[in-house]
C-alpha cells in the first residue's frame, strides 16, 4: 500500500465512522425519550415496577449460571487486531475455558495500541471520540496496529437489563461474523452509548445499530438475541480483572478500570479531558522516537523529457 493509498483509505474509514456515529447519534436520541416515557410510566406504576425487579432478577440469575462457551472468531486474546490498512489478524475463536493468547508484538517501528474498554463508560466514550481519527490514520498507515477488547464491567449499571454485556456481546459477533466492520460498530456503539442507570438500547436497537455500521451478515441477528458470545464476554471480563493481561508484554498486571489503553505495553495515563496531541507524544515516548505519525505523500514522479 503506497502513503497516498493510504491516506484516501483513511479519508474513507473516518467517513464511514462518521456516518455509523450520525446514526447512532440519532438512535441515542430517540432512546432518551424512550427513557423519559420509562421513568414516567414507572413512577405511577410501583406495583408493576416490582413485578418487573423480580423478572429482571430472575433473568439476571439464570444468566449467570451459564457455563463459558466458545469465543468469537478473530479474538483469540480476547481482543480483535488490526494490522496496517484495517486488515484484521484471523484466528480461530477459543475454546470454553481455554487461555488467550496474547497477539505477538510488531516489528520495530510500527507501534501497539491496545485498548480494553467498556460500551458503557463514559470516559471510554471520551477516549474514542476524540483519538478515533488519528488511530484511525495511523492503523491505515501502518504505523501502529490496535486491539480493541471489549469488556461488560458495568453490567449492573443499566437498569437490570445488562446493557454492557449486551453491547460487548453485540462487539463480539461483529468480530465473528463480519470483522472488517468492527471499527464502524465500535464508533456507532460509544455514539449512542446510554446514560449510566438507563436500560439502554434494546437488543433489536443493536442489531439496527450494527447493521446500519455495515455488520450485515445474516447470522448477526441470531447472534445478539441470542447472546450467543455473552458468557465469553463475562470470563474474558474476569480474566482482564483478576489478571494476567492478555498482553505480550506490559507494565500493566490487570484491568483496575475501564478504559485501559496500552501503547508498546505501556499504560497512558491520559488527560482530562482527553487529547490527541498529547496522545501522539505518549506513542513517540513509548516507541522510543522509532514511529512516523505523520506519513507524507510518495513523490510524484518527474515527467520524462520531451523527445526532441
Amino acid at each position: 500500500m503506497t502513503d497516498s493509498d493510504a491516506a484516501t483509505g483513511s479519508e474513507g474509514m473516518i467517513e464511514r465512522r462518521a456516518e455509523a456515529r450520525d446514526k447512532a447519534r440519532q438512535l441515542r436520541a430517540t432512546q432518551k425519550k424512550k427513557d423519559r416515557r420509562t421513568r414516567l410510566l414507572l413512577q405511577g406504576g410501583l406495583g408493576i415496577a416490582a413485578i418487573a425487579v423480580v423478572a429482571i432478577v430472575a433473568v439476571v440469575i439464570v444468566g449467570s449460571v451459564r457455563p463459558e462457551g466458545p469465543g468469537p472468531r478473530n479474538m483469540a486474546s480476547d481482543g480483535i487486531r488490526f494490522d496496517a490498512g484495517f486488515a484484521v489478524q484471523t484466528t480461530a475463536g477459543l475454546e470454553p475455558g481455554e487461555a488467550p493468547t496474547p497477539s505477538e508484538p510488531s516489528a520495530a517501528g510500527v507501534v501497539d495500541v491496545v485498548v480494553f474498554t467498556d460500551y458503557l463508560c463514559p470516559v471510554c466514550a471520551d477516549f474514542q471520540t476524540e483519538m478515533d481519527d488519528l488511530l484511525t490514520t495511523l492503523v491505515d498507515s501502518g504505523a501502529a496496529t490496535l486491539e480493541i477488547h471489549p469488556l461488560a464491567t458495568l453490567t449492573n449499571r443499566s437498569a437490570g437489563t445488562q446493557y454492557s454485556l449486551r453491547a460487548a456481546n453485540a462487539a463480539a459477533c461483529t468480530a465473528n461474523f463480519a470483522p472488517a466492520a468492527f471499527p464502524a460498530v465500535n464508533a456507532a456503539l460509544f455514539a449512542a452509548q446510554p446514560e449510566p442507570d438507563t436500560e439502554g438500547l434494546t437488543d433489536g436497537e443493536l442489531l439496527d445499530l450494527v447493521q446500519e455500521a455495515g455488520a450485515d451478515s445474516g447470522s448477526m441477528e441470531r447472534c445478539i438475541e441470542e447472546r450467543r458470545f455473552a458468557p465469553w464476554v463475562e470470563a474474558a471480563t474476569t480474566r482482564a480483572q483478576a489478571g494476567p493481561l492478555p498482553v505480550a508484554s506490559t507494565e500493566v498486571e490487570s484491568l483496575g478500570g475501564t478504559p485501559l489503553v496500552l501503547v508498546n505495553g505501556v499504560r497512558y495515563p491520559g488527560t482530562d479531558p482527553f487529547d490527541a496531541a498529547d496522545f501522539s507524544q505518549f506513542i513517540l515516548q513509548a516507541a522510543g522516537g522509532d514511529v512516523d505519525l505523520e506519513p507524507s505523500p510518495s513523490p510524484s514522479p518527474s515527467p520524462s523529457p520531451a523527445a526532441p
